[in-house]
């Protein structure tokens, strides 16, 4: 099997597209795969020694290989699709063409999902398309990507999608229902699971009576990271003092840095980067929540990885965010409302959270099951 999706990780950047890499790693347990990874130009001219030393050189199950994704910058990306596939003719039309492929994949809908089903017309191999959350949820709402995804996914064999939500959005665009497959994402409870909270608090440079709330991802606005800023000052307000754990990076990074200090939150903001996957367990055990406040998602994995850990989520209610958080593991609130989001908090606080029942829960979704029912559909799909 020969997948292309611009979710995995870049030589320089391990932590991108992780939950692609763990299912895939486990993907590759169980067919030959091969991976095909986009880099966008700026990055490949910028970092091409990087990238040439990383072509084919991974220690993993999965062939891993780097093509460079030529496109216009601007107005031009509504035509992504047909430069990626450009692209890919151009640089792996050996690999493509001439290789002993049953099925091709594309994982995130636009480009990659749409240069790959016309791929698959040229060379004839059946085609499995793979949707995340923000590849829907937002690019369906312009219409030049509208039109080529709803094609390309029209043309698929089978489209898996990460939530029922995603799953219906698809039905919207004219994908056959029998056609569409849902598996959730999964998390890995060898690298989440339960910490000693005291430990992880002195590790972290957390006070041990501090109250402590958690974000992970990069750093946007589209993630809500403004409206956590702001709930937090409207916490500090209403009398209730929070510290504020701000883990990533993004280009929104300065903007929200210009909000704290414009609220004057910067003794109770922490922002330790971007870290290591590994390194996130300990984050997640030193908290007392983790909130992701995101405008548009589809099951966004850190919402599983922080259940993992024993920590009890707020989270907006979009995409399949309500799919994999029961009331028992924490409250959902409408997007863009930080004062809504500020309540939220403020009452999870005050909760007396069965931690160990959230554990159970996310022990549910598991990487090896989310990869065999994976492999399931593409056999289906080349039977």
């Amino acid at each position: 099997m020969l997948a292309v999706t611009n979710l995995y990780a870049f030589p320089w950047d391990p932590t991108r597209g992780v939950f692609n890499q763990q299912q895939f790693a486990r993907l590759a347990e169980l067919v030959d795969l091969t991976v095909l990874v986009p880099v966008p130009w700026p990055d490949a001219l910028r970092r091409r020694r990087e990238l040439r030393a990383a072509r084919c050189d991974r220690a993993a199950r999965e062939r891993v290989d780097y093509f460079v994704f030529w496109y216009l910058p601007g107005v031009g990306r509504s035509l992504n699709g047909a430069f990626m596939l450009a692209s890919l003719l151009l640089q792996r039309a050996g690999t493509v063409l001439r290789g002993d492929w049953h099925c091709l994949l594309g994982s995130w809908a636009f480009p990659d999902a749409v240069a790959v089903a016309a791929l698959g017309k040229i060379a004839r191999i059946p085609v499995v398309a793979k949707v995340h959350g923000t590849d829907i949820n937002v690019y369906l709402d312009e219409p030049l990507k509208r039109m080529q995804i709803a094609v390309a996914l029209r043309a698929c064999r089978r489209v898996v999608a990460v939530s029922r939500a995603l799953g219906a959005r698809l039905e919207g665009i004219g994908v056959p229902v029998d056609r569409i497959a849902i598996i959730h994402n999964g998390v890995d409870p060898a690298r989440f699971h339960p910490v000693d909270r005291a430990a992880a608090r002195l590790a972290c440079g957390l006070a041990p009576q501090e109250r402590v709330v958690l974000y992970v991802g990069n750093l946007l606005a589209s993630k809500g990271c403004l409206d956590l800023v702001e709930a937090v000052g409207l916490l500090r307000d209403r009398g209730t003092l929070v510290r504020l754990v701000l883990v990533g990076s993004g280009a929104d990074q300065a903007a929200i840095d210009l909000r704290i200090e414009a609220l004057g939150l910067g003794d109770q903001v922490l922002r330790p980067g971007r870290l290591a996957h590994e390194a996130l367990s300990g984050w997640f055990g030193a908290t007392d929540l983790f909130c992701l406040a995101s405008h548009a998602e589809g099951v966004p994995n850190v919402v599983l990885e922080a259940m993992a850990c024993g920590t009890p989520v707020v989270a907006t209610d979009v995409g399949g965010v309500r799919e994999v958080l029961p009331a028992f593991a924490g409250r959902t609130v409408p997007p863009r409302e930080p004062s809504r989001l500020a309540e939220a908090l403020a009452a999870s606080l005050a909760e007396p959270w069965d931690r160990a029942r959230i554990v159970e829960h996310a022990r549910g979704f598991d990487w090896a099951d989310s990869a065999r029912r994976l492999r399931d559909v593409i056999a289906e799909a080349c039977a």
